[in-house]
């Protein structure tokens, strides 16, 4: 039933963007005891592992609309399905991000105009790499992510271990990119925070929705062309 999809991928968007968010907002740099950098992309990562095999079959948990939207481009999803997925995935990041909010604003000096976890270029990237470098490096991160799942899932791919592979694929594009943009390569990642810190967060909101999904869309029909048609969706594996 299409219902219960469109639930488990709000559900799945939801842990990851709270999981994953949560962790650079609260923990990151919490005195002595800060997760860090590593510690998020770990985060991020682990966030799709566990929902990979929770939702998976149910939906095949792609929980990213640039994830969606380079499935049906390397012919694994059909289209007629992408706004719907991507409809539940935005409002499970909008959600997460709420409650996350208000978790977070319970801290004394707590300050949501410091980032809340959003993803930003120029002034605004942690690093202060310019437009032009943060564009490209999300582009290329979830083109090389969109790569991955489609391999991972293939059925020629070793069965049982697409989410290990896509979640440590998440944790390496973090590890590589945070410094950057903040790491995006996630359109509904990016939108429910970015809801919360308004002003230029909303106004560079368009970066993280075009690039990930140029991303995607390579990423899904570069890998299409390599493989030959693909094998088709693998049950409990696809995830982004």
């Amino acid at each position: 039933m299409n219902l219960k999809k469109y639930t488990a991928e709000l559900i799945g968007t939801f842990w990851l963007t709270f999981a994953g968010c949560g962790s650079a907002v609260i923990a990151a740099g919490f005195p002595q005891v800060g997760i860090g950098l590593v510690g998020v992309s770990l985060a991020f990562g682990l966030s799709v592992v566990t929902m990979a095999y929770a939702i998976g079959h149910v939906s095949g948990c792609h929980l990213n609309p640039a994830v969606t939207v380079g499935l049906a481009a390397g012919g694994r999803f059909p289209a007629n399905q992408i706004l719907p997925y991507v409809i539940a995935q935005v409002v499970g990041a909008i959600v997460a991000a709420a409650l996350l909010y208000v978790i977070a604003s319970g801290a004394a000096g707590f300050d949501v105009g410091k980032g809340f976890a959003s993803n930003g270029y120029d002034a605004h990237s942690p690093g202060q790499y310019s437009l032009v470098a943060c564009f490209i490096t999300e582009v290329v991160m979830t083109m090389m992510f969109l790569f991955i799942i489609m391999g991972a899932t293939h059925g020629s791919a070793p069965a049982g271990f697409a989410p290990l592979a896509i979640g440590l694929a998440l944790v390496m594009i973090h590890l590589v990119s945070i410094p950057v943009t903040n790491t995006s390569v996630n359109p509904a990642r990016s939108t429910g925070p970015a809801l919360f810190v308004g002003g230029w967060a909303l106004a560079q909101l368009w970066l993280f929705w075009i690039a990930p999904l140029i991303g995607g869309v390579l990423g899904g029909v570069i890998y299409r062309w390599l493989s030959g048609e693909p094998a088709g969706t693998v049950a409990g594996t696809q995830k982004g």
